[in-house]
């Protein structure tokens, strides 16, 4: 039972009243619906938007839901904010992202392949409007745990980062590889959300940073293949919970998770701005 509902009975109180208690109506209700007798009306908006450690500081709207959380983006984002601008090169509108492009070595990254779902939806309406035109650019380290254009023996490369606009369902898709675990940070995506192409690709008006993290089953999985040894040292010593950026709650940027080692993996996560 969590927090709302242990909140019911000062409904009487806004001028509500039930012939029983409303946890127990509550409880009948709900039985009801597993019988298939009356439908189940408004429980997942409740579980949505209740208090919970993953709500950390983000807008939300009374009329809508809360906004993916806001996280740093972190030393490397390319953006221009921390020296190299790779958003206003010629390419990284692109959903492959496993290759570096234009004047860069043009080196690729090897790792177990990744796709990567993104579906940007206007928070104020309640989640249930895409934001067609809106553009998602998104970046992470590679298997080793090394950052494109910042890390010595990868800054002529630009490979795992790329752009793409939304499409009329809010989606967008990136072909990438599995992410390593480097030392003190639990595994995850960087992104930004831009309320146009235009902006994303001029760098300006980013509405959204944030970050997105992989279930841990997921990680063990990826980990235990060739290639990612350092990954399994550091990712013994972290957790969700003791991680610098998701400590705070991260329920709303874990990805959802398809696949198998043998044929790659999917993340999807919903991105409410």
């Amino acid at each position: 039972m969590n927090g709302r509902h242990a909140e019911g009975p000062h409904e009487h109180d806004r001028g509500l009243s039930y012939d029983l208690p409303v946890l127990a109506r509550r409880r009948m209700i709900r039985l009801m619906a597993g019988a298939g007798l009356i439908p189940l009306v408004g429980c997942a908006s409740e579980r949505e938007t209740s208090a919970s450690p993953s709500s950390s500081p983000s807008s939300s709207s009374s009329a809508g839901c809360a906004t993916i959380p806001e996280e740093t983006a972190g030393p490397f984002p390319g953006d221009g904010s921390n020296g190299v601008n790779v958003l206003k090169e010629s390419g990284v509108v692109r959903s492959d992202i496993t290759r570096s492009f234009g004047d860069s070595a043009g080196g690729t990254a090897e790792g177990i392949p990744l796709t990567i779902t993104l579906t940007v939806v206007d928070a104020a309406s309640g989640c249930g409007t895409p934001k067609q035109g809106a553009a998602v650019y998104l970046w992470h380290c590679d298997r080793d745990g090394a950052y494109s254009l910042y890390s010595e023996g990868v800054t002529e490369e630009n490979y795992l980062r790329g752009v793409q606009e939304t499409d009329g369902a809010g989606r967008v898709t990136f072909k990438s590889v599995f992410p390593g675990c480097y030392q003190g940070r639990w595994p995850h995506i960087h992104f930004e959300v831009y309320g146009s192409l235009a902006d994303a690709t001029s760098a300006t008006s980013i509405t959204n940073t944030s970050q997105l993290a992989f279930p841990q089953d997921a990680c063990d999985a990826v980990y235990a293949t060739d290639g990612y040894g350092e990954s399994v040292r550091n990712l013994s010593g972290l957790s969700l919970e003791s991680d610098g950026i998701f400590s705070d709650g991260h329920g709303r940027q874990l990805a959802a998770m398809t696949g198998a080692t043998e044929d790659g993996y999917t993340a999807t996560l919903t991105v409410p701005v």
